[in-house]
């Protein structure tokens, strides 16, 4: 991993990968990285206006790049399954589970679920799942790399209180769902070496990265004072979005790549430096937790992976 930059990831051409979340932060550069280096790459946002605004910018960027938008709102499992019914073509070599809400104030998904467990780990698990066929035909090289961060250190998943009803905190429950984010990582790898799948599921995190997530709950409630606050932070401390894709995009590209690799940047984001395999809290990796939090997933979303039962 030494000295690895975005100018190291492999040519990409013919291959086809769908970024959710690509219309700003680190799934753009994550979209426009990829399609710079050959893939047709699918810009699964929520927005369909900015989304399309986030395609014209990458063609600028990335002269060539075959990039089209789909929208997917992870908030609403009925989008989801109209995404994945609607993909276009039939193959797909990478899922990038980006997109992602923080520190919101008690919401609610279109299904009823808590907003940050529901979007940040349910809608991305319902997704994974209902394109899996197509990762699988794929065959070796396929991926599925799915966000985490370094705050699920302050918490684990509590699977008797999964919407958080017992008291809702906002940070806990960001944690909780970049948990989520691990475990869910942690059983599809176990699954996938099981069958024998040359699937990879991997996980990776930015570190402290200049994004809209820091400011969007402040922005939401009118907290002007935070929203300046974060910005500041985010001018002034955090990585710019170019280094923070970085560990997804080794994640996804890079050779070696294990089963339930973890990558991220060094000291957990706090210094600059090349993707490497980042510390990960012991409860992340449990057969027990990630089984359960596997099958309450399953029944709230109502989708199974059949071809890994």
């Amino acid at each position: 991993m030494k000295g690895w930059t975005a100018s190291d990831i492999p040519d990409q051409t013919g291959r086809t990968a769908v970024v959710t979340g690509a219309n700003s932060g680190l799934g753009y550069v994550t979209a426009r990285e990829l399609a710079r280096r050959g893939a047709h790459v699918v810009l699964a946002c929520r927005d369909a206006g900015r989304g399309k605004d986030a395609e014209e910018r990458i063609r600028a960027e990335a002269p060539g790049a075959v990039v089209r938008v789909a929208p997917l709102d992870l908030a609403d499992l009925a989008s989801v399954r109209a995404f994945a019914a609607g993909y276009e073509g039939d193959r797909l070599d990478l899922l990038i589970n980006n997109a992602g809400v923080m520190a919101l104030p008690y919401r609610k998904t279109a299904d009823g679920f808590e907003m940050q467990f529901g979007v940040n780990h349910l809608g991305h698990f319902a997704l994974t799942g209902l394109l899996l066929p197509k990762l699988l035909a794929a065959g070796a090289g396929a991926r599925v790399v799915t966000v985490s961060s370094f705050m699920h250190l302050l918490s684990t998943v509590d699977p008797a209180d999964l919407s958080m009803q017992r008291g809702y905190r906002r940070w806990a429950a960001y944690a909780r769902s970049k948990s989520a984010n691990l475990l869910f990582t942690h059983e599809l790898a176990r699954r996938l070496r099981s069958a024998g799948a040359p699937l990879v599921a991997a996980a990776a995190h930015p570190g402290y990265a200049s994004t809209n997530l820091q400011t969007a709950a402040a922005k939401m409630e009118g907290r002007r004072g935070t929203e300046r606050f974060m910005d500041i932070g985010n001018r002034f401390f955090a990585q710019p979005p170019e280094r923070g894709a970085l560990p997804t995009l080794y994640a996804a590209t890079a050779p070696g790549v294990r089963q339930d690799d973890y990558v991220g940047p060094p000291l957990q984001g706090l210094l600059p430096g090349a993707p490497t395999r980042a510390a990960r809290a012991k409860w992340t990796r449990s057969d027990k937790a990630a089984r359960q939090l596997w099958a309450a997933s399953e029944h709230l979303t109502g989708v199974r992976y059949a071809a890994l039962a």
